[in-house]
């Protein structure tokens, strides 16, 4: 079998969603959600919206669990850069801080509302090295890059532009197909 490059899996720029980063969140879902309606749906819908500077240079990205995040403001006294994203609390825990710092105390209406108005440059993940690969790797490398950083997607970078993203569950999605057709 030939080996799976990273090009062959990932998903070209030009079908993904992407906003300014003077754009709000409300504008930033509207995005994802039009890419759910355009986009293949023999495939997984995507789960992250890329972020462009003036240039259209990719400068960050939104995905799923930073939408949530973004509508509460206290989970940012909770969090920091340089600290684990996924600490392993116990629910007894989790609900612990829920009561004491008083989050989603207002209604969901409310909350939405709200945050539909703040920029997404505010919240973006901004991308590192290690969630970057170049379209000709192997399929490999870039399933141990996303394993090691349990990351969502990596970014493919051909002369330092993003050209595309190789998503997780495509990559899984392969080595799935790959299980099934094997005999034993």
């Amino acid at each position: 079998m030939k080996t799976k490059l990273v090009k062959d899996l990932m998903v070209p720029l030009s079908e993904y969603a992407t906003v300014s980063e003077d754009a709000t969140l409300d504008e930033a879902v509207a995005a994802l959600k039009q890419s759910h309606a355009e986009f293949d749906q023999t495939k997984y819908r995507h789960r992250a919206i890329l972020i462009l500077d003036a240039d259209q240079q990719i400068v960050g990205k939104v995905n799923l669990h930073a939408i949530l995040k973004s509508l509460e403001p206290k989970y940012d006294d909770m969090f920091s850069d340089s600290g684990p994203t996924h600490m392993g609390f116990t629910r007894k825990y989790q609900q612990a801080i829920f009561e004491s710092m008083k989050l989603w105390q207002d209604p969901m209406d409310q909350i939405c509302e709200k945050a539909a108005q703040i920029k997404v440059k505010a919240f973006m993940a901004t991308p590192k090295e290690s969630q970057m690969i170049e379209p000709d790797a192997p399929l490999g490398q870039a399933i141990h890059q996303l394993v090691l950083g349990h990351h969502q997607s990596l970014l493919v970078t051909q002369d330092e532009r993003v050209v595309g993203v190789l998503r997780l569950t495509d990559a899984c999605e392969f080595v799935c197909d790959a299980i099934v057709a094997c005999k034993y």
